[in-house]
């Protein structure tokens, strides 16, 4: 259980993108994804400028547009209520092949649509460039309150354990000819949420007394890494500062 977590979203590759220390490139996601939600929806050149700064790190970082493209798809609950909102919109209207739609509805979707997808986009990026390992080490270098990137570090460790056990329960049920599917026949999964939530809570408890037996104090032991260099935040830092100059010179020139 002490092994490497490897994560479904991560990517293998020897590119530029990878090599960077995680928390530059937890920052530098975090700065650019706060300047397209600070853009204006009215600006779509900028986004437009924004995707392209994307398709550079994807192509850098060697990752697929195929591939993000199929996990990009998460954000389809939201493009679903995107496209009600130009027919449910108020105010000024417009027609377009024969439908009357809202302007302010037409602007609010592609708010949603636009912003989303380059979020999530950028969210993928940095996914398949990082190890789920990296990343909680580079939110313990920026200082994110221990609690939290503890409880993170064991829910990557134990989070196999509980879906075998969880699969495991389902085959016993499934050998006992009992396979429910109906609400009414809910009752036999509700006992085997109750148990594993027993199990996962007991075995909680005995690797926590069995850390405090060795000397645990609040804080897990990090392996010795070699934290960001100057170069690194300055590679880091052109896509957020890109962002925000793109966005400054579309406000500019509106």
């Amino acid at each position: 259980m002490g092994a490497g977590h490897a994560h479904p979203l991560h990517l293998d590759r020897a590119s530029p993108v990878h090599r960077l220390a995680p928390e530059v490139k937890i920052v530098a996601t975090l700065l650019f994804t706060i300047v397209v939600v600070a853009t204006p929806r009215e600006e779509f050149a900028a986004f437009g400028g924004y995707a392209l700064l994307l398709a550079g790190v994807a192509t850098a970082a060697r990752v697929p547009v195929t591939w993000l493209a199929k996990r990009a798809t998460i954000e389809l609950p939201f493009v679903l209520l995107a496209v009600f909102l130009p027919f449910a919109g108020h105010g000024e209207r417009t027609e377009w092949l024969g439908l009357t739609l809202s302007v302010d509805g037409l602007h609010g979707a592609w708010n949603i649509f636009a912003k989303g997808t380059l979020g999530v986009v950028a969210s993928l990026l940095l996914a398949a460039s990082t190890t789920m390992r990296d990343l909680i080490v580079g939110l313990d270098r920026l200082r994110v309150p221990s609690v939290f990137t503890q409880i993170a570090t064991f829910m990557l460790r134990y989070l196999d354990i509980l879906a075998d056990d969880a699969r495991r329960m389902r085959i016993a049920r499934l050998s006992r000819g009992y396979d429910p599917r109906f609400l009414w026949q809910v009752k036999a999964f509700a006992v085997s949420v109750g148990a594993l939530f027993l199990r996962a809570y007991e075995r909680g408890e005995r690797v926590y007394l069995a850390m405090v037996s060795r000397g645990y104090q609040g804080r897990l032991p990090l392996a010795t890494q070699s934290t960001a260099t100057g170069t690194q935040w300055a590679q880091s830092a052109a896509l957020p500062v890109a962002a925000a100059a793109i966005g400054v010179t579309a406000a500019m020139f509106s």
